[in-house]
């Protein structure tokens, strides 16, 4: 792989959770959650984008998401389950995305707030249309995906590489 392989990064939060009496990484999610995730895995899906892998947090609500939203998509890429993910600062995701295979273009993380949310506005140096303000007035609500372009090894990720390419929000 070229130096100036595009890649694109697709941060999706976790859909709406429940607050039953379980652990915070057990929480399943909620008949809204259960409703918004099909319908961001159709976005996803009229994106275009052929994920090469899935990066999902191991908590019980974004593999339920990531069940939901896959089923929209036209392939099934490759999912690692990452326990690294789940409780992730902006700093950790960067990290952890810097591990990812070169072979892979296009990568869909699923997570959480507050660091999903981070890390796009941090990789986001540049912005495409509207897209940064709406992400900006939103505040990135469960099932919300920025998608974040970027050129170069995954090694190379870092503050302000990024271009926000698309940004999208269930209820906007």
């Amino acid at each position: 792989m070229s130096v100036d392989t595009p890649r694109r990064i697709v941060l999706l939060r976790h859909a709406k959770a429940d607050w039953p009496q379980v652990s915070d990484h057990d929480r399943p999610l909620a008949d809204r959650g259960r409703m918004d995730a099909p319908t961001a895995g159709a976005r996803l899906a009229e994106t275009g984008i052929p994920f090469d892998l899935t990066l999902c947090s191991t908590a019980a609500r974004t593999r339920e998401t990531w069940k939901l939203v896959v089923q929209a998509l036209p392939h099934r890429p490759r999912t690692v389950y990452e326990e690294r993910l789940y409780e992730a600062s902006p700093g950790e995701l960067i990290a952890l995305l810097n591990e990812t295979p070169d072979d892979v273009n296009d990568l869909l993380v699923i997570g959480h707030n507050p660091g999903v949310h981070a890390v796009a506005e941090a990789l986001s140096g540049t912005g495409e249309g509207d897209a940064p303000a709406r992400m900006a007035r939103s505040g990135f609500p469960t099932s919300s995906f920025a998608v974040i372009g970027f050129t170069g090894p995954w090694k190379s990720l870092e503050h302000g590489v990024g271009n926000l390419v698309d940004y999208w929000a269930p209820h906007d």
